[in-house]
């Protein structure tokens, strides 16, 4: 009877042990970059940094942790229909082999159609993937009371099977301790940004 018992439990716990494999998995995974292989980070003030000195914007904090060359190609103010226009050819100078997009925060503080912010970023997506590289998309939180990631970044990584950091930025921008006005970070909040980002690219497979 004990025998039948111990049976009895485990397909139970099977079925969760599954269901927490799969949640955890939900994720594309990325292929391992090689020595030396430049990455990109490419968006908005976010990227460039600022609230922080150059060296503390979250590109630099990144090289430092994962000894990959990083271009911070951040452009206070813009949108990603400039974004848009600016990428092939930072694509073309430097051919990285991951592009970290942050992008469509001033769209969604201007209001601009969820929609084109996702087929904007989609296009980014498509082009960096034409030349051989590996987009990661971090989510951007919508204009509120209590931050939260706008959904269309969700939407946009798995119609195109991207890897997405998801609320760690809402998280940071939400903390006063963490940014250095309403929308922008500080050199703590970059730094730990720039740690969350590598611990996601290397849990999916992309770093060491």
């Amino acid at each position: 009877m004990k025998s039948f018992r111990v049976i009895r439990l485990f397909p139970g716990i099977g079925l969760l042990l599954l269901l927490l494999n799969a949640c955890s998995d939900s994720q594309p995974h990325l292929a391992p970059l090689k020595p030396g292989d430049t990455i990109l980070a490419f968006g908005d003030s976010l990227t460039w940094g600022t609230g922080a000195a150059p060296d503390h914007a979250w590109p630099a904090e990144f090289a430092r942790i994962s000894k990959h060359p990083v271009i911070n190609a951040g452009v206070p103010g813009e949108i990603t229909a400039e974004g848009l226009q600016r990428l092939p050819a930072l694509l073309k100078q430097h051919h990285p082999a991951l592009v970290v997009i942050l992008h469509g925060g001033n769209d969604l503080l201007r209001k601009y159609p969820q929609q084109d912010i996702a087929r904007n970023l989609q296009a980014m997506i498509e082009m960096t993937r034409k030349t051989g590289a590996q987009p990661v998309l971090v989510a951007v939180p919508r204009p509120s009371l209590l931050l939260s990631d706008a959904e269309l970044y969700r939407q946009v990584a798995r119609s195109n099977q991207v890897p997405v950091l998801e609320n760690r930025l809402s998280d940071l921008l939400g903390s006063s301790a963490m940014r250095s006005d309403r929308i922008h970070l500080n050199a703590a909040g970059y730094g730990k940004l720039a740690r969350l980002l590598h611990d996601f690219i290397r849990q999916q497979g992309g770093l060491e």
